[in-house]
């Protein structure tokens, strides 16, 4: 008798694991997988790049560089700290952050779902180098005229993009309730 409870009790773990991957979270999760493995192909082709040239300064356009600065402070390099406690604070709090991105991830609508996933991609790349460098690798430099903007990195990018798009979408969303 138990036997056959839990064979019934994997066959419906496998049913709803099968349903799971065939439904749309598919596309979720491919969505964060490709925006952190190119953050990730990135940083290590760029690091790698720095260990192996005495001095990483491509200019690349005018306004365009490559330049690794290593950013123990949160996005764009803002709030840089020094003492451990507080960098991992701050990294606990990002990871709470992620936590609530999963929860708005499942209870929004579908195009709001793709900028929040682009959000979470880019901040798991991010995390994952605080977690493994204890700071974040970034190296794009966008400059005018010797006016620089922070250096910054693909997940930096996807982040923005989707904060930045959501912001749109809720705009949009509100303007047509009217």
């Amino acid at each position: 008798m138990l036997t056959l409870l839990e064979n019934q009790e994997k066959q419906m773990f496998k049913t709803k694991l099968s349903s799971m991957i065939n439904s749309k979270y598919l596309v979720y999760i491919l969505i964060i997988s490709t925006i952190f493995l190119l953050d990730r192909l990135s940083k290590v082709y760029i690091i790698d790049l720095a260990e192996n040239t005495v001095n990483l300064e491509m200019s690349i356009t005018s306004f365009l560089n490559i330049i690794l600065v290593w950013n123990s402070g949160i996005g764009f390099g803002l709030f840089q700290i020094e003492k451990p406690v507080l960098y991992n604070l701050i990294t606990f709090i990002i990871l709470i952050i992620n936590f609530i991105i999963i929860y708005f991830l499942i209870s929004v609508d579908y195009i709001q779902k793709i900028f929040f996933c682009m959000i979470l991609g880019g901040s798991f790349g991010n995390l994952y180098d605080r977690i493994y460098f204890s700071a974040v690798p970034d190296f794009i430099d966008l400059n005018y005229k010797g006016y620089h903007w922070f250096v910054f990195n693909v997940a930096d990018i996807f982040i923005t993009i989707g904060i930045f798009l959501l912001i749109l979408s809720e705009i949009f969303k509100k303007k047509n309730e009217k």
